[in-house]
């Protein structure tokens, strides 16, 4: 039986099969001819490591690793200014935690970037959290053009939250949202967690009603993954079905409620959608900070990868220590083959589907999906879609789209 929490693919290649690039190329030969849609940009803090997290972020930083981040983060986006065609028309900051900075590094942080992103005319995501939503930051963020706030809120039961070492009390979550919504941003998002320890379908239908007294234009719903190195790594049980439940309870109830599904996890508003130019098949992302990773047509590149607190830490450090950004060390040149299987997967795990005249023009024939059981998918004329039953099973047609190659990098990373 196929598990359908094999891997959330988020990316493809993931950074896992990325490896150091020799030799290095310099980032305007790596940009030369190419299109660069996206900007984002990483701040790798947090207040504290929620249990489930495997992203690239470390807690407690003091004010002088903050300052000498902003700095090292200023060189290279002056760095990457000088390589890439700056034709962005969406852009987002994520981390980590960017909200853990305070308002005046946050007014830092967008003099930086904003040295080559043009805030304010284009649509802005900024990731937050209850604790550091406050009305003093996010007055800094609406100042600065943003359009979109995401809250990582994951429960609104406290036992819950502390089941998932996340401390948080439900009256800070219902103030952060509180004032989100005081400060008028278009879009909210708000981000639930479904399978975590005792829970059950009447609790997760009280934090997804919950959540609806905000009104939030999108909602993610996560399944919670247990991943190496994590605070939740060592628990040993098998909850597949219960998952599964849980996965159909949310997405039934926000289908009744008006809400539209855009992939496995993302639910929103009609009318939401954000018209920019922006086309994640065919431009690429260009993106600062020691926890991102770029993207153009034939080459994905990022700093080091980890995920260990000390791992992360000594990453950190030799980022602000770092003069010459003007090449990318770490990567993964993808094939003809490669592109084939990124564009397929990008493209299926959305519930609009696969374009295949698209895929057709770009590639030549038709797309290789015999890995993908057929009863979890449908042709609608000219698109191939997977079915609701498929789209349940996201988390396991991804991976079965992978090719050899990166199911071998992958496993051959060493976890740090």
């Amino acid at each position: 039986m196929i598990s359908p929490y094999e891997s959330y693919v988020y990316a493809y290649p993931h950074k896992t099969a990325y490896r150091p690039l020799d030799p290095r190329p310099a980032l305007a030969d790596v940009w030369r001819g190419e299109r660069a849609g996206s900007f984002y940009a990483h701040i790798p803090f947090c207040e504290m490591r929620c249990g489930f997290c495997n992203l690239f972020t470390r807690t407690g930083a003091p004010e002088d690793l903050v300052a000498a981040y902003l700095d090292a983060l200023e060189r290279e986006t002056l760095a990457l200014a000088d390589a890439v065609d700056p034709a962005f028309t969406t852009a987002a900051i994520g981390g980590g935690t960017p909200t853990y900075l305070s308002p005046a590094e946050l007014t830092r942080l967008f003099d930086v970037t904003g040295k080559i992103t043009p805030y304010g005319e284009i649509p802005l995501s900024v990731e937050t959290s209850p604790a550091t939503a406050t009305a003093d930051r996010l007055a800094v963020l609406k100042e600065r053009g943003t359009t979109r706030i995401s809250i990582g809120v994951q429960s609104f039961v406290d036992e819950e939250a502390r089941a998932a070492v996340r401390p948080q009390k439900r009256a800070e979550v219902d103030r952060a949202l509180d004032t989100i919504r005081a400060t008028g941003f278009p879009i909210l998002n708000v981000d639930l967690i479904y399978g975590i320890d005792g829970q059950t379908a009447a609790t997760w239908r009280h934090s997804l009603e919950t959540a609806l007294r905000w009104a939030p234009e999108e909602l993610y719903l996560y399944p919670l993954y247990v991943r190496p190195l994590t605070g939740l790594g060592k628990i040993g049980r098998d909850w597949d079905d219960q998952r599964m439940e849980l996965y159909r309870e949310g997405r039934d109830l926000l289908l009744a409620r008006g809400y539209e599904q855009v992939s496995m996890r993302m639910f929103r508003l009609p009318g939401t959608r954000t018209s920019t130019d922006y086309c994640c098949q065919t431009d690429g992302m260009a993106s600062v900070g020691c926890g991102a990773r770029s993207y153009t047509s034939t080459l994905h590149y990022s700093h080091e990868y980890a995920v260990g607190a000390r791992h992360v830490r000594s990453i950190i450090d030799d980022y602000v220590r770092r003069d010459d950004f003007t090449e990318a060390l770490i990567g993964f040149t993808l094939t003809d083959d490669e592109r084939r299987r990124r564009h397929t997967i990008q493209s299926l795990l959305q519930k609009d589907g696969l374009d295949l005249r698209l895929y057709r023009d770009r590639f030549g024939g038709d797309p290789d999906v015999t890995a993908v059981p057929e009863k979890w998918l449908v042709h609608d004329g000219d698109v191939l879609r997977l079915t609701g039953e498929g789209l349940a099973h996201s988390d396991a047609v991804g991976p079965a789209l992978f090719s050899a190659d990166v199911r071998a990098l992958m496993a051959g990373n060493d976890a740090r």
